[in-house]
Parts: C-alpha cells; sequence; structure tokens
C-alpha cells in the first residue's frame, strides 16, 4: 500500500498569505464562545442594516423568479445603471456602456479579476503602503511584482508622483490606488488624485482604483478617478455595495474598463464563478436606482459613521504613547502603538485582546507593523469604551 499523499502548496500559493483582518475576526469569534466579552473593531463591515427598501425589491425579485443563472456579466438593467452612474462623473471623449462593465461576487472578486488579466510574470506593479491587506496577495497570485511605495505617515501615509515615480522601473506595469483608504482613512484630494492619474498615463501604466469608500467621506464628497482624469484607457474602477449600502453580504461588485479589459475580466470569470448571486444583482440595482430612500439612509449612516470618529478621536489623542491619523473617510483609526520588536503593532494586539477584550487588525496586515487598525463600524458605546482600553494600554505600555 503507498504511502498517503502529503499536501504540498503548488508555486501558486507557496508565498499566500492568510487574511489578517479575517483571522482577528475568528479569533474574537472563538473567544465570544468560550463566554469572553470581547469588542470586536477588526472587521470592515458596516453594522447597519441594509436598507429597508434594498431588502423589499430583493424580496420582490425573488417573487418574480430571480432564481436563475445571468450572464456572467450581470444583468443588463444593472450594467447600465453602472454605467449611467459612472457617465454622471466622467465628463471626458466617449461614454460608458453596459459592455463596459463586469458585475462579480464582491469588489474583492473585480479587484482580482482586474490583477490576473492585467498583470502577469515579469510586471511590477505599484502599491501604496499601508494598503489593503489583500492587494499584495492579488497581485502576487497575478504572478506578478509587488512593489511596495511607503507613503509619508505625516500626510495620512499618501503618496505622491515623486514617490511613485522613484520606484518605477520599466518592468512597472500597473498602479493599485484607493480612496478614502483602507486603513489609513486618507482621502487624496482632487489636485493629489490628478497627478498621480496623469503620471500613471504618461508612464503607460494601469491604474486599478478602489473605490468602495468614496461614498464615506466627512469633509465633503470624495473624489473618484473618473472626475479628475484626463483619459480613462488605462482606467479601471472598482466599486461595489457593500460599504455605502451596508450590504456585505450580497457580495456585489463590478469593475468599469475599456472594452477589451472587460471582455477578458468576463472570460476569466467565466471559468472561474460565473455570475454573481442573481437576486444580489437585483437589489444591487435598488441600491443604485430607488433614489430619495437609499439615499437618505446612506447619508444617516455616514453621519453616524462621523460621530463615533469624533467621539473617539479625543479620547485616543488623549494618550501621549499614540500617533492617531485623522481619518477623512472610510471607518477606520489608523495609529501608532508604542512597544519594542519587528511587530509592536502585532504584541500590542495581542495583549489588547487577550487581557482587555478588544480586537483591532496589526499593522503588519497592511506592511506597517508598528501601527493599528481601528474599525469604528460598532455602536458609539464599544468604539469609545474600546479607544479607552487602546489609549490606557497604550500609556501603560509606555511608562505613562
Amino acid at each position: 500500500m503507498s504511502a498517503p499523499l502529503v499536501f504540498h502548496p503548488s508555486a501558486n500559493i507557496a508565498e499566500l498569505r492568510e487574511s489578517a483582518t479575517i483571522a482577528v475576526s475568528q479569533r474574537a469569534r472563538a473567544l465570544k464562545a468560550q463566554g469572553r466579552e470581547v469588542i470586536d473593531l477588526g472587521a470592515g463591515e458596516p453594522d447597519f442594516d441594509t436598507p429597508a427598501p434594498i431588502r423589499d425589491a430583493a424580496k420582490v425579485a425573488l417573487d418574480k423568479g430571480a432564481t436563475r443563472y445571468t450572464a456572467v456579466e450581470g444583468i443588463p438593467p444593472l450594467r447600465e445603471a453602472i454605467a449611467a452612474e459612472a457617465n454622471a462623473h466622467w465628463q471626458g471623449e466617449g461614454r460608458y456602456a453596459a459592455g463596459d462593465v463586469v458585475v462579480s461576487n464582491g469588489s474583492k472578486q473585480s479587484l482580482y479579476n482586474a490583477c490576473v488579466v492585467c498583470f502577469g510574470p515579469g510586471d511590477e506593479v505599484l502599491v501604496p503602503t499601508p494598503s489593503w491587506t489583500s492587494y499584495y496577495e492579488m497581485v502576487t497570485l497575478a504572478r506578478a511584482t509587488v512593489v511596495e511605495v511607503r507613503g509619508d505617515p505625516s500626510r495620512g501615509w499618501k503618496v505622491d508622483v515623486e514617490m511613485l515615480a522613484r520606484h518605477a522601473t520599466p518592468r512597472t506595469r500597473g498602479l493599485m490606488l484607493n480612496s478614502p483608504s483602507n486603513p489609513t482613512g486618507s482621502v487624496y484630494s482632487p489636485a493629489e488624485l490628478k497627478a498621480i492619474l496623469d503620471l500613471a498615463a504618461a508612464r503607460g501604466w494601469w491604474v486599478i482604483s478602489d473605490e468602495i469608500y468614496v461614498r464615506i467621506a466627512y469633509d465633503g464628497p470624495a473624489v473618484g478617478a473618473l472626475d479628475v482624469a484626463e483619459r480613462r484607457d488605462n482606467l479601471i474602477i472598482v466599486n461595489g455595495v457593500a460599504k455605502a449600502y451596508a450590504m456585505t453580504g450580497w457580495r456585489i461588485g463590478w469593475t468599469l474598463s475599456p472594452a477589451p479589459v472587460a471582455k477578458a475580466m468576463n472570460a476569466f470569470q467565466s471559468h472561474t464563478t460565473s455570475n454573481a448571486a442573481t437576486v444580489s444583482q437585483h437589489a444591487a440595482l435598488a441600491a443604485l436606482t430607488l433614489g430619495a430612500p437609499v439615499e437618505s439612509a446612506v447619508t444617516a449612516m455616514v453621519a453616524e459613521f462621523k460621530k463615533r470618529r469624533d467621539a473617539a478621536l479625543p479620547i485616543l489623542r488623549s494618550s501621549k504613547a499614540l500617533t492617531v491619523l485623522d481619518p477623512a473617510g472610510a471607518f477606520y483609526f489608523y495609529l501608532k502603538v508604542p512597544g519594542a520588536g519587528h511587530d509592536a503593532g502585532a504584541a500590542f494586539c495581542t495583549q489588547l485582546l487577550e487581557e482587555h477584550g478588544v480586537a483591532i487588525v496589526p499593522g503588519s496586515a497592511f506592511r506597517t507593523p508598528e501601527w493599528v487598525r481601528i474599525s469604528y463600524a460598532a455602536s458609539e458605546a464599544q468604539v469609545v469604551e474600546a479607544c479607552r482600553r487602546v489609549a490606557a494600554l497604550a500609556d501603560r505600555m509606555a511608562g505613562g
């Protein structure tokens, strides 16, 4: 009898890392299952219900038979609505059409689709750092090379054209952008974003612009790439309904791209997941087209996020041991914590969870190991209490 087969990971995933944000939430759930009281501020998920008009529209769609396969790229009305929304921002030559849109199982799949069809062996992709943990892994899974471009902490970790140009080589093929940013909450100004897009256009780089948080901004509307770009032939816009409409579990994201790129992503998706859930597509269509009933819920949610931010920031700032960024968008605090060693943030997070019952994400997930991320997608009382514990632990560790 032959020996049992031993699994050896393929070269495709040999360097793949587990999602640190998901790992934190899993540990928090495990502690809760043991009877521990835990404030979980690790997950990037709005704690609000999907607005009732969207849920009602999904029920209607189900009753009308929205239970079968759709076209791989999504139902035509949803793709038309996405294109129409894009055209409200894009004022340059050419208009977006439904054929430029591919609907997928969440913006995470959309990002991965874009990486796989645009990048490959020998390509380098600039990733402003810190960035969402999955960007690094997606580029690597596409067999391209990540080039980390470390931002400026004094400017909310944002990068600029000089930083990008210094890291570029003849092998540079693309750039990942995210504004408002996860994990920092920073928002690029129109001038900052335009300068970066102009550089990418001049160098012939693909720009994958992740705009999933674009509706969650506190100092006026955040701009997206289409608001400031002078050309769109190198742009791939990624968005979805998860954050703005509190629809994380519905799993609907999309890309807007030049038609040849959309065709390639559609072909790739046809061999992986095929279409996104049919009823979820109808719910997303409602989110984009119902108008005031949905928009009022979005406005109220953003206002509540701002209220939580404003309540917790003074508490974090009361600690002289913490360096705290002012988030202008998304729903995260990013802060530098005290501690020695290569991964001070992870040590801080472990002690905070195991001894003080608060789950947050270490900055090593975002390639800045001295920092940590706190989500304020929880009740104001929980966010305030958690931040008190964070500040108290930081002061104790620093000897304050």
